[in-house]
């Protein structure tokens, strides 16, 4: 993971000292990070440690999927899948068209899928649609280095 995906994840995440509602109906602190049973944070939430929060959030969806990227990815390929994959979650990513695509190398087709996952709540997000289009943007960019 580089620079580039947390300036992304940050971008489009936001950061939010106190929890609130994300569209899809998780209570979400910092940048993104969805609040579990076992965290105990005290608030306001600094920024600093929101940050710190991010890194680790972000280092655990890079571990979770890793394992189900079958090809060689230039890093900023990996990066636009972990910021994906850190708004939709694991196991979206795991049985999505884009990871068979992106395991077939068909990297066009699979850069084109993320601009199908603009849901929350079944009701499309202009936020989504925006963001979904920096990372289609990052993995291109991604591409052709690699290409």
């Amino acid at each position: 993971m580089t620079d580039k995906c947390v300036e992304l994840v940050k971008k489009y995440e936001g950061y939010s000292a106190f929890p609130y509602l994300c569209p899809a109906g998780y209570p979400t602190v910092g940048y993104g990070h969805v609040v579990l049973k076992g965290d105990n944070f005290q608030y306001p939430l600094s920024e600093e440690f929101a940050e710190q929060l991010l890194s680790k959030d972000l280092a655990k969806t890079e571990m979770l999927i890793s394992p189900m990227i079958e090809v060689d990815v230039h890093p900023y390929m990996l990066d636009a899948l972990i910021s994906f994959s850190f708004n939709v979650g694991a196991f979206a990513f795991r049985a999505s068209t884009l990871r068979k695509k992106l395991n077939n190398s068909e990297w066009y087709d699979c850069a084109d899928q993320f601009l199908r996952w603009v849901y929350a709540g079944y009701k499309k997000l202009n936020g989504l649609k925006r963001r979904r289009q920096a990372e289609r943007e990052l993995f291109l960019e991604g591409v052709r280095l690699y290409v």
